[in-house]
């Protein structure tokens, strides 16, 4: 796979993903069409050397492996770790609110997003559906709109005059998207309007919507941006941009040693759930790969958890340390906390860097100014449940949690191939 070819390929995966349940249903299509098998967590496994294999929880993540031509306890696994949730708005269990004719949906703030980017965007609705059909079984289904159904409208300045210099964002009041307008008797609930939306999309028959999981997201898609193309905007490249970066490493591996890309949710609320990285999803499925060698198996083991960095902003330079400032296109970054917000050592990311060096591209390394705060990730959370070596490395972007972010048109790619040489690399450690 080229640049060109990646790029293009990033673009049409991010746009048929608007969810974490659509990231998941988009990655097991392309695992079927590479051959892999889906394993039932419910159900005993028998895994064969030289295979590959992928189980789902949750239907918002996933765990892929190929289990290599070795035996896995003596030759270790080379893991990818990413996250398939993004902060956002999701609809509320009773959202209905009529006002004045208008119908407008009540949300809840998922994550740390960046509220202001919201106001004044075509937005369309997405998610997972559970229904009972019409022979009564309870079932569960996606949904995407994939169009504008929404819009957050802003107060106009005339009636903010503080607008520009003082504004601040209810999260109750003020984000309430409007959906459409209806008579004041008009009896519409949003059920009734999710029906209609399945019955088009699939044709399902359905006795009755029993709930849902659904979140808003942009409706203008993923694309170039710059006069040369330089840079790539988009939703969701926090964190999708990683997930599909693990899979086409994975599927474009050699297959000759056992690899592994883990992709959960939850890791924008922190990682506490069944399916999170603080979950017991990988422990479980490691468990049932590698039986009674599992601690071997995990002491040879190395897992890279890719997850987008902050790159310096041109209009904002003092927000990091002069020292190290990531650069769009200029290769990804090792991220590095000596507080343990990010599990990167010397040894992990000397690997990293060796293998960099080796293929001829660049890296970069980010450490958070002494005087702020240090976000984090999955890294640490599987560090410290597994015990295996660590490295925290990211893409660098601007506008973090926003709708709408923006990363440089160079670096995923640099980022797949190192990844792709370290899935297939004869030793870790």
């Amino acid at each position: 796979m080229e640049h060109t070819e990646f790029n293009n390929d990033l673009i049409e995966f991010l746009n048929a993903s608007p969810t974490p349940w659509h990231a998941v249903s988009t990655m097991k299509s392309r695992l079927d069409a590479a051959g892999f098998q889906q394993l039932d967590e419910r159900e005993e496994w028998a895994l064969e050397q030289g295979r590959g294999y992928y189980a789902i929880r949750n239907g918002s993540s996933i765990i892929a492996l190929r289990t290599g031509k070795n035996d896995v306890v003596t030759s270790g696994i080379r893991m990818v770790g990413a996250h398939t949730d993004s902060p956002c708005l999701k609809v509320k269990p009773n959202p209905e609110i009529r006002r004045k004719g208008f119908f407008q949906l009540g949300v809840e703030v998922y994550g740390g997003v960046l509220l202001n980017p919201w106001f004044d965007r075509d937005l369309s609705l997405a998610g997972r559906v559970t229904v009972l059909d019409e022979d009564g079984k309870v079932r569960d289904t996606l949904v995407d709109f994939r169009k504008p159904v929404a819009i957050i409208p802003s107060l106009a300045i005339h009636l903010d005059r503080e607008a520009n210099s003082n504004r601040s964002v209810n999260a109750q009041t003020d984000l309430p998207p409007v959906v459409m307008q209806l008579p004041e008797t008009d009896t519409t609930s949003f059920a009734d309007l999710l029906r209609e939306q399945l019955v088009s999309e699939s044709g399902l028959k359905i006795r009755k919507v029993l709930g849902y999981e659904l979140s808003f997201y942009d409706a203008q898609g993923a694309s170039f941006v710059g006069l040369r193309k330089e840079f790539l905007a988009s939703a969701r490249l926090d964190n999708l941009l990683s997930c599909y970066i693990g899979l086409q490493s994975l599927l474009n591996t050699s297959g000759d040693e056992a690899a592994l890309l883990v992709c959960n949710d939850h890791e924008e609320v922190g990682s506490m759930s069944a399916e999170g990285a603080q979950g017991p999803f990988l422990g479980a499925v490691l468990e049932r790969w590698c039986g009674a060698g599992k601690g071997r198996a995990i002491a040879r083991s190395m897992m890279i958890s890719a997850d987008n960095a902050h790159g310096v902003h041109p209009n904002f330079m003092d927000k990091h340390d002069e020292n190290h400032g990531p650069i769009l296109n200029q290769g990804p970054v090792i991220k590095v906390n000596h507080n343990q917000r990010y599990a990167t050592n010397s040894r992990s990311a000397a690997l990293y860097r060796h293998i960099s060096d080796e293929l001829g591209l660049p890296h970069q390394t980010f450490v958070v100014r002494s005087d702020m705060g240090c976000g984090s990730t999955i890294g640490p959370l599987t560090a410290g449940n597994l015990g295996v070596t660590t490295l925290d490395i990211g893409v660098p972007q601007f506008a973090m949690h926003s709708i709408r972010e923006m990363i440089g048109s160079q670096d995923g790619y640099t980022l797949y191939q190192v990844l792709k040489e370290f899935m297939q690399r004869e030793e870790v450690f």
